[in-house]
């Protein structure tokens, strides 16, 4: 099947977007099919993939959930989602079509007749849907039920370990707590599945900047030969957002932004940026290179804690001109909360590239804006022969915009028009939208395809998990181990902190503003 749309045709910059794509007959089961994650991410990405003819005909999606629901009322509950929140809404002859893979099956997923009715129910929908007996498991739910979930479906015979039919099981992150609960759940999923068989979503890695990464590097010449110590400075990675815990408190009591944020998102971004280049791009060998960037990277020690790392939480304040409070003051936080909602690290790389060139993180909540983006600050030239005139001349900058507009920018210095010599800094600007004229899909449109097609290249493994853990732990332990006299410590509404510049040691950098 293919999809390719007139306006896609029509541009000459989009030539190659378009892909020819096989998924075999499948059975798409969402456990937690009456949840958040089902209704704003899931039921829109497959609708999406329906409309622009990437999913195989033959197809089904079964909702499993303790939801008192029949089929017609999961396939209401499917449309209103759609409408709300897809990028492609609900339309005509093909939401029709979409509307018969549907079906529901409810239950505890504590009761192993829930799983005896879902093989029934399964095998129905070979039968009648030509699913051909291969599954994908969407587990929708708490990552507390992981491990009995999956040992439920093993137990039923749900679980298929040959090349065909196959069963492929995806879990949403967090992986774990800390590096022994990771551990953990890496030896219980072994216990039913192969590593090939697990899915790990983190939907940044679907973003298409965050793909693009692969691209910019690896397949210009300009670029790849400058992107080491020899001619970059430091590294920035940013990840912003305005909104507070929107209701998480009790979530976020548990986790802080450092599990939340930075040991997934964040470590994912820094393995991209600082990874070798792979072979070939297949799953196992572009993830070795991530799992080996991560193994080079500085472990912190205890008493490195303090000067490499900075933490913080944000008090009342204004976002928008709007009023909004803190974090000790949302629902479900403990009036005297020490947990972090903003995180600032400085992580050093051991190895022959990146020796000497320091990464810059920082994650927070209640910041001014919404932005996730990597800098990549080059080094200022030795010398300049008007260097009387170039006051306003910056060193060369790079920007891969995550989020919200993504693109990439670089600035560089220009000289200014007119008769004498005056150095400024311009950009030079890419944004997807105004150069491809089309909309990019969803992360979760392009994660469940690759799902559905068997390539995990954007999945985390579970050595990866492993060593992201293997860093976050020092920090998590010195934090746990020292009580902060400061929170809260920045006011919502401002870019976190002032104890952040700490991470900077008094050098002649500072935190971008994005």
């Amino acid at each position: 099947m293919t999809a390719v749309g007139t306006d896609l045709a029509a541009n000459p910059l989009s030539v190659g977007m378009a892909r020819t794509v096989a998924p075999e007959p499948c059975a798409f089961v969402i456990f937690g099919a009456s949840g958040d994650l089902t209704s704003r991410k899931l039921l829109p990405a497959l609708y999406a993939l329906w409309h622009d003819m990437l999913l195989p005909a033959r197809f089904a999606v079964v909702g499993v959930s303790r939801g008192d629901m029949d089929d017609a009322a999961f396939r209401e509950k499917a449309r209103a989602a759609v409408a709300e929140f897809g990028r492609v809404k609900p339309d005509g002859e093909s939401w029709r079509a979409f509307s018969e893979c549907l079906t529901y099956v409810g239950g505890d997923i504590g009761d192993a007749q829930t799983f005896e009715r879902l093989r029934e129910h399964l095998k129905k929908a070979d039968t009648e849907r030509g699913t051909a007996g291969n599954r994908v498991y969407y587990l929708a739910v708490p990552p507390s039920v992981f491990p009995p979930l999956i040992k439920k479906l093993g137990d039923a015979g749900m679980v298929e370990h040959a090349e065909r039919p196959y069963t492929r099981v995806v879990i949403e992150k967090p992986f774990g707590h800390d590096l022994r609960s990771a551990k953990a759940l890496n030896e219980e999923l072994k216990q039913t599945l192969v590593e090939d068989q697990v899915f790990r979503m983190d939907h940044y890695l679907g973003k298409e900047t965050v793909q693009n990464l692969f691209v910019f590097r690896f397949a210009n010449s300009l670029f790849e030969p400058v992107w080491n110590r020899n001619l970059i400075d430091h590294v920035q990675i940013t990840v912003a957002e305005p909104i507070g815990v929107e209701g998480r408190g009790a979530f976020y009591e548990e986790s802080g932004i450092l599990r939340d944020i930075v040991q997934n998102h964040m470590m994912q971004l820094l393995s991209l940026v600082g990874m070798e280049p792979p072979g070939r791009f297949t799953a196992n060998e572009v993830r070795d290179e991530k799992v080996k960037l991560l193994r080079s990277v500085h472990i912190p020690m205890a008493e490195d804690v303090e000067r490499i790392a900075v933490r913080g939480q944000y008090g009342p304040g204004a976002i928008a001109g709007k009023e909004v409070v803190g974090y000790r003051q949302e629902p479900g936080v403990a009036p005297d909360s020490v947990i972090e909602t903003y995180a600032a690290l400085r992580l050093e790389i051991d190895n022959w590239r990146w020796a000497g060139v320091p990464f810059f993180l920082r994650a927070g909540k209640r910041l001014p804006k919404r932005v996730t983006e990597i800098a990549v600050q080059f080094r200022a030239v030795p010398h300049l022969p008007f260097a009387e005139r170039a006051a306003r001349a910056e060193p060369c900058v790079l920007v891969l915009r995550i989020q919200p507009d993504e693109g990439i920018s670089l600035r560089f210095a220009a000289k200014v028009p007119g008769f004498r010599i005056a150095v400024q800094s311009v950009k030079m600007d890419f944004r997807y939208g105004t150069s491809f004229g089309v909309e990019p899909p969803e992360a979760y449109e392009r994660l469940i395809l690759d799902c559905l097609l068997g390539d995990s290249t954007l999945f985390a493994r579970a050595d990866e998990v492993e060593a992201a853990w293997t860093l976050m732990d020092p920090i998590l332990a010195w934090w746990g181990a020292h009580r902060p006299g400061d929170f809260p410590n920045y006011e919502a509404g401002t870019w976190g902190p002032a104890a952040a510049a700490r991470v900077f040691r008094g050098e002649n950098r500072a935190w971008r503003r994005p």
